[in-house]
């Protein structure tokens, strides 16, 4: 069987003459077998290999306070080949690696709601992986027990008997309350578990794998898209399918609620359909793409509605008129998804002027005032396609994750670089806890962690830990 081994280590960092212990972060790391002291990174009994700060060219990266953080290894095998997956059409569909960070209230607020301050260090962490598993890890800075996982095994019915599916789990989703999980497969169904391990439901309508899946704000409802060209609102109360809509010619690659009944999906037909429960024909079709697109959003008020696609472009769209709103065209190569900031109408931050980033095969990243349509910020240190980008809650930072390793975290105001990690893998996956002080990320190479937003000071370290703090050349 598989064991499960992990280790926490600190390190001291050289910092404006000072040298401070760092605090050990959280970490995730698949491998079989017990692994020998030390062994943090790669094939068992390997050399144990950090995350640690990027190494910086001249003129960049200077005064950042970068930390040097090692794995917490757990058990888990997760992309192993990223063409383990084939997307039809010309070429493979990249699988992401993704890793969803929930706070303890929005874990356990409907649980232990009195007890929100008693964790206030605990997160839920979900990884999917390429082994027909998913794995939730409970991390606990102030545990001696360190991170404590539940393994949902992806099984299918044969010959009376449940067997592992040995198909990729491809994608997940979080009830907004936090107490149920979504999950869809390579295997052509999506699952529900509950919070606690336990496989709640299994949903089987698709012809084949599920590449995205979406609960609605109000929980009663999954969004599921498919390659079999179909999407499907599933009751989550019943498991059943509610209505499946066939309107696209080709693959579906992504799906996003705009209200609990409507939701927009897109495709490799270079088509983005809006579609209402109960409705026979799609309510709004929009087309402008000359390439597949990869991703859509609403806006948090859900009147415009972002895409992006491998033709390189980003158009905005509203339900008033047939026609895009902006066609935005500055990236060079395919645009991999977008994310909205929390701000503006309908948030959390109302009187902070709403953005869009964009992550792109040309390694950039850009933010996009969308109400003038202009591109504001151009985000260029990383060296390699960039894969996730993601906001912090009050929408002051942007977290973005590529294939080059690193983690970087940006001032989304001055578009400055303000902190960076290297990873030992591609970074397929970024996102914030809800307090906005830490990011999850997930590498290729099978890790993931929890990664502190903010550095702390060294008195913060001092104060936490009780170790001896050391100031010199």
């Amino acid at each position: 069987g598989l064991k499960f081994t992990s280790c926490s280590r600190s390190r001291c960092q050289r910092d404006a003459g000072r040298t401070r212990e760092v605090a050990p972060q959280h970490l995730c790391h698949a491998a079989r077998g017990p692994l020998p002291q030390g062994c943090c990174q790669g094939d068992p009994g390997g050399p144990a290999t950090p995350w640690s700060e990027p190494t910086a060219a001249p003129g960049q990266h200077q005064g950042l306070d970068e930390l040097d953080l090692y794995h917490l290894n757990l058990c888990l095998h997760f992309l192993k080949s990223i063409q383990s997956a084939g997307r039809v059409g010309k070429k493979n569909y990249f699988l992401k690696a993704v890793l969803s960070m929930k706070t303890e209230i929005e874990v356990f607020h409907c649980l232990l709601g009195r007890h929100q301050e008693e964790f206030s260090s605990l997160h839920n962490c979900f990884y999917r992986s390429g082994d027909s598993t998913a794995r939730i890890w409970n991390l606990n800075e102030n545990s001696n027990s360190g991170s404590t996982q539940l393994v949902l095994r992806h099984c299918i019915r044969e010959g009376g008997h449940d067997v592992p599916s040995n198909k990729d789990v491809t994608s997940l989703d979080w009830n907004s309350d936090g107490t149920l999980l979504a999950t869809g497969s390579y295997d052509g169904f999506a699952r529900i578990w509950t919070e606690d391990g336990n496989l709640a439901s299994t949903l089987g309508q698709h012809k084949g794998p599920i590449f995205a899946l979406k609960w609605n704000k109000k929980g009663n409802y999954i969004l599921s898209a498919g390659v079999d060209k179909t999407t499907i609102i599933w009751d989550a109360h019943t498991g059943e399918a509610k209505q499946q809509f066939p309107f696209h010619s080709a693959p579906a690659l992504d799906v996003d609620w705009q209200n609990n009944t409507t939701f927009a999906s897109c495709s490799t037909d270079m088509c983005i359909h809006v579609c209402r429960l109960g409705c026979d024909r799609p309510v709004k079709t929009f087309q402008g793409h000359t390439n597949e697109v990869n991703a859509i959003k609403w806006d948090p008020s859900g009147m415009l509605l972002a895409s992006c696609s491998d033709d390189m472009t980003l158009k905005i769209w509203s339900m008033k008129q047939d026609t895009c709103v902006h066609d935005l065209q500055a990236h060079s190569k395919e645009i991999y998804t977008i994310k909205w900031s929390p701000t503006g109408p309908g948030t959390s931050n109302p009187n902070s002027n709403i953005m869009l980033a964009s992550a792109s095969f040309d390694s950039t990243v850009r933010l996009w005032d969308v109400d003038r349509g202009v591109c504001i910020h151009t985000l260029t240190k990383h060296q390699e396609p960039v894969y996730s980008v993601a906001f912090s809650p009050d929408g002051k930072y942007l977290a973005s994750g590529s294939f080059d390793k690193c983690v970087h975290i940006w001032n989304t105001q001055s578009g400055t670089l303000v902190h960076s990690y290297r990873g030992t893998g591609g970074i397929f996956e970024v996102c914030w806890n809800a307090r906005g002080d830490k990011v999850g990320a997930s590498a290729s190479d099978g890790s993931s962690c929890a990664l502190p937003a903010r550095p702390a000071s060294a008195l913060d370290i001092f104060q936490k830990r009780k170790r001896t703090l050391y100031l010199g050349n």
